[in-house]
């Protein structure tokens, strides 16, 4: 599952305890592993190896420069839905040659930069994912300005259900993202030959985490007679992006494993790529969700009605996904002995002397917790550190500033050594952007004048 584990009653990354992490860190404290994203990274490759995917990882589930660098080294191409993790991906050494372009807002000034760096260009790997006609008109009225042809693929909705949550699925039909498989012929038709925005390819992304093989299954069977649809028009498709969404070990063994997903995608997928079209992959999720922890300090223990509530120095704006979709992140302290070792990561791992407690952060919010009723170590108190497990994915990425509380530092392991990859913001460094006013030259214009009373 990944390179966190107890050792004679205390938690280590890879080979570093990770109190030793926190005492040079602080806390709280994002831990990456370097040998978790290798190996989840190489695991995903040799799944899908009989259709030899380009792998691009999904910048938004963790984009930090560190963790983008250590995939880059392994040969993985980007998945970017902003101009921001476009940029991230050209500093951490990958081209954007190498990426695939998503998102339903792309700005102009986005779209310009993408085609400039060579996004989409004939001979790269990547392309723009379009999601509406409006969309692909402007990426082919911005390549015509600038004597530029791309390569696009239009985002479908096959209309499956990943059963997952709401705010996480994105392949029903009616959904932000993309054109439903009706509206897909009608699109080629009327799009396919522009001579700027070459329209060669299709991507779907149905939801995330998804934790069996069947909606795969249900979109790669409609994608792939979309394809022959296309063709009998005369669309020729190129490129299918399959998305990812696949699932990660919130709890242990709580995924299924990745050679049963490509079991469920490769036999549908084969055919195609024996024709010539080349696969592409999207993982964020599957391959750093495992990969991260969060370290935390307790400040402070109290007891209200029937209530225990474990106090810590980060909440919400640290790990948002317990208080926005309700999720499950197991947590334990980073010393709690041999006696208290659990040997499973679940909801109750069955050890004495424990008790129910919420695990809330500092913050003026109700919403403000990590876990609610958690069964934790009964004498867990002030100066503890604990342990937020399968926090790598939508951690930092969605942290926030709220009640003025700076970022966390992030610290990347490998083997016995450590390195800090994004420091700590302090108050200083919270307020620079707001010191320095800078006045707006706005155009010359008359006040209107008012209207005389009646």
């Amino acid at each position: 599952m990944d390179s966190f584990s107890f050792r004679n009653g205390e938690l280590f990354a890879e080979n570093v305890p990770v109190r030793d992490i926190a005492a040079r860190a602080g806390t709280p404290c994002f831990v990456y592993s370097r040998a978790t994203l290798e190996d989840h990274y190489d695991r995903l490759v040799h799944a899908f190896r009989a259709i030899d995917p380009l792998v691009c990882y999904s910048i938004k589930s963790c984009p930090n420069l560190g963790v983008l660098r250590v995939l880059a080294e392994r040969g993985a191409g980007m998945d970017a839905v902003s101009g921001g993790e476009l940029f991230r991906a050209k500093s951490a050494g990958v081209p954007l040659s190498k990426c695939v372009y998503a998102g339903v807002g792309k700005t102009d000034a986005e779209i310009r930069y993408a085609i400039e760096n060579g996004l989409g260009a004939a001979g790269g790997l990547g392309l723009f994912n379009c999601e509406s006609e409006e969309e692909f008109e402007n990426i082919a009225r911005i390549a015509r300005g600038l004597n530029a042809t791309v390569r696009v693929a239009l985002r479908i909705n096959p209309d499956v259900d990943p059963k997952t949550h709401r705010y996480t699925s994105t392949g029903k039909k009616e959904t932000k993202f993309g054109v439903d498989l009706e509206r897909a012929r009608r699109f080629f038709a009327t799009y396919g030959r522009d001579p700027h925005a070459r329209l060669e390819g299709l991507h779907l992304h149905i939801g995330s985490p998804i934790y069996t093989v069947d909606p795969y299954r249900e979109a790669m069977t409609k994608t792939a007679a979309l394809v022959d649809e296309l063709a009998r028009d005369g669309f020729e498709i190129h490129s299918i992006d399959l998305g990812g969404g696949f699932g990660a070990d919130y709890e242990s063994a709580q995924s299924p494993p990745l050679k049963d997903y490509a079991d469920a995608i490769v036999p549908l997928a084969k055919p195609l790529y024996d024709r010539g079209v080349r696969f592409i992959l999207e993982p964020g999720r599957t391959i750093v969700a495992n990969a991260g922890i969060l370290v935390l300090s307790v400040l402070y223990t109290k007891t209200s009605g029937d209530k225990r509530f474990v106090i810590c120095d980060a909440g919400m704006n640290a790990l948002l996904r317990p208080s926005h979709y309700g999720s499950f992140h197991f947590m334990w302290p980073v010393a709690p002995g041999v006696d208290m070792t659990p040997a499973r990561r679940t909801l109750d791992p069955k050890l004495p002397d424990t008790m129910a407690q919420d695990v809330v952060g500092p913050l003026c919010e109700t919403g403000d917790f990590l876990a609610l009723d958690r069964v934790l170590p009964a004498s867990i108190g002030r100066g503890d550190l604990l342990a937020v497990f399968t926090a790598g994915a939508y951690g930092m990425s969605m942290a926030s500033r709220y009640n003025s509380s700076p970022l966390p530092a992030e610290v990347l392991v490998s083997g016995t050594s450590a390195e800090i990859v994004r420091r700590r913001e302090t108050f200083d460094t919270l307020v620079e952007h707001e010191l320095k006013p800078i006045a707006l030259e706005l155009p010359a214009h008359e006040a209107p004048k008012l209207e005389a009373a009646r």
